[in-house]
């Protein structure tokens, strides 16, 4: 196993690994390691079906299911496209083309569920000639990079986490969905702290509806002034894909969002987010 830099900030490309024959003793703990160390991992060429994509996420943590499926059926697969795939959120084109809009804003995953992710490992499969790209920025380097009084003033607050509030960024109609609206903003702290080794990342993204204390135009400013001091240009790693590339990223830790491309052409990756533990330190992060 090699590993070399993707951004002087954080992320490595990982060669000479097939993902399909990771298990808990093989291979995984090196893998992990450097998720811990690095936050963000890149695999080329790999070949995962669903069965190999459901085994390598389940070993970072229980899978994640948005979809409510029935008790003793196993989720289906979430896809991320623009054309209807299985397991994707709406079946209603126009729907599906503002959910994937609303990905083009900064974010980490499932903040709004009382369960946070720890992963996201993500597989491309259709991609367009052009555009598409996914962007990551290190919320652990963009902590400590914070201005001091910027981030004592945000140690202390509580974040409200609304799924709605997110798709109310891009349209009313896709926020009042049943999908987004079913679930209850949630609290969390401003910093998750990595039990491994003890950095603090910003824990914050386009869930981030409200700080406890705080009228709504005061924390919106907050808000957006974390989150313009940690995705400055020079933060972004941007992914241009290639079909069986994997990428897998620690959510205490990483920012993503999608770009735009011709809405014309295909893009589908393939997605599985894992649910943290609590030795993944939830307990720092919760109110």
């Amino acid at each position: 196993m090699q590993a070399s830099g993707l951004h002087p900030d954080f992320g490595v490309e990982v060669r000479d690994v097939d993902l399909r024959t990771v298990t808990a003793d093989h291979l995984y703990p090196e893998i992990r390691e450097l998720f811990e160390r690095h936050s963000l991992l890149l695999f080329r060429d790999q070949d995962l079906d669903e069965p190999a994509h459901r085994a390598l996420a389940e070993l970072f943590g229980p899978l994640e299911d948005l979809r409510d499926a029935e008790a003793g059926m196993t989720p289906t697969r979430p896809m991320v496209s623009n054309v209807a795939t299985e397991g994707a959120l709406t079946d209603d084109a126009e729907l599906r083309l503002l959910d994937i809009k609303s990905n083009f804003f900064w974010h980490t995953d499932s903040t709004f569920l009382p369960t946070p992710a720890i992963s996201n490992i993500l597989v491309g499969c259709t991609i367009p000639a052009s555009g598409g790209n996914t962007e990551f920025v290190s919320t652990r380097v963009g902590w400590a990079r914070l201005p001091a009084e910027l981030r004592e003033r945000a140690r202390d607050k509580i974040v409200f986490h609304s799924f709605a509030h997110s798709r109310g960024l891009v349209d009313a109609r896709l926020a009042a969905q049943e999908i987004y609206t079913k679930f209850p903003a949630t609290p969390w702290r401003t910093s998750w702290r990595n039990p491994r080794h003890g950095a603090e990342a910003l824990l914050l993204g386009a869930h981030a509806a409200g700080v406890e204390g705080m009228s709504k135009q005061d924390g919106t400013q907050l808000i957006e002034e974390l989150m313009a001091a940690v995705t400055g240009p020079e933060a972004i790693y941007s992914h241009r894909w290639r079909v069986g590339d994997v990428l897998i990223w620690d959510q205490r830790a990483i920012l993503h969002r999608g770009t735009a491309w011709n809405f014309d052409e295909e893009r589908t990756l393939a997605s599985f987010v894992s649910s943290a533990r609590e030795s993944d330190g939830i307990a720092s992060a919760r109110p």
